[in-house]
């Protein structure tokens, strides 16, 4: 594999288009302003073109991992682009579905042209308001991006589910990913509020392939051993789960003894 001799990038691309000076600009989860060093980008310019694929090879295949996983989720730019309250472009970028899509396709593709699909996930959480990140039809999102991703050879989409229902005073999960799952041909991963018993239970029935896991990852880091022996999980503490502390709230969680 050739050294990874990355050019120098152009100024970032936003989910904004700039708008001219003086103008009242809405606030967007990214917002794009003259002199702000942001650019729109253009079809000849796609913004894909500046997230350079030869670093994720380099810093993927070369470095030993298995694969590379596209954080499409939680509010990042790529979620930004695919969502109507945070994208307001008015270029082949912005406006229809299609449109909106486009970037997260792009970079997909971009990816898989590196290191093959079978090495490729995207992690999609459609339900979602991070960041005041959220879409007015999330379900036709959902299913717009489950069912081109099959075009692509992609080995799995990692969803997260709708926000946890109350019923009959319980925190339940909505399992409301069915529909996107079926439209997938590769393996589907559900997350968000699972447990031991209701994960199990998901997959046995066929609701999903995989579930993840991860606020009871991080304060078990023998998560899977616990789950085995049916043993006592620690619980996580929310307050620590954004922290630049490198200890607390990461790595002090105990071990089964």
């Amino acid at each position: 594999m050739p050294p990874c001799t990355t050019p120098s990038a152009p100024p970032p691309a936003a989910c904004s288009s700039p708008r001219p000076q003086g103008s009242p600009t809405r606030r967007r989860a990214t917002t794009t302003r003259r002199g702000s060093g942001r650019r729109s980008t253009s079809r000849r310019g796609s913004p894909s073109s500046l997230l350079c694929t030869r670093k994720a090879r380099c810093s993927s295949a070369r470095s030993g991992f298995d694969g590379v996983e596209i954080h499409g989720a939680n509010g990042y730019i790529i979620e930004q682009f695919l969502k109507d309250s945070a994208n307001d472009r008015i270029d082949e970028y912005g406006g229809s579905l299609e449109n909106r899509c486009r970037f997260a396709l792009e970079v997909v593709d971009a990816v898989v042209k590196e290191v093959g699909g079978h090495r490729v996930g995207i992690r999609l959480s459609p339900f979602t308001d991070y960041m005041d990140c959220h879409d007015s039809d999330p379900h036709s999102l959902a299913l717009y991006l489950s069912t081109k991703l099959n075009d692509h050879g992609i080995l799995y989409i990692h969803m997260i589910e709708p926000r946890m229902a109350i019923v009959d005073g319980r925190r339940v999960v909505p399992k409301r990913l069915l529909p996107y799952r079926e439209a997938f041909k590769g393996t589907f991963i559900a997350n968000g509020g699972y447990d031991r018993e209701e994960g199990g239970k998901v997959v046995t029935e066929g609701y999903t392939d995989l579930v993840a896991f991860g606020r009871l990852f991080l304060a078990n880091p023998d998560l899977p051993k616990r789950f085995e022996v049916g043993a006592e999980l620690n619980k996580y503490d929310r307050m620590t789960f954004y922290t630049s502390d490198p200890v607390v709230g990461y790595t002090d969680y105990p071990f089964l003894e």
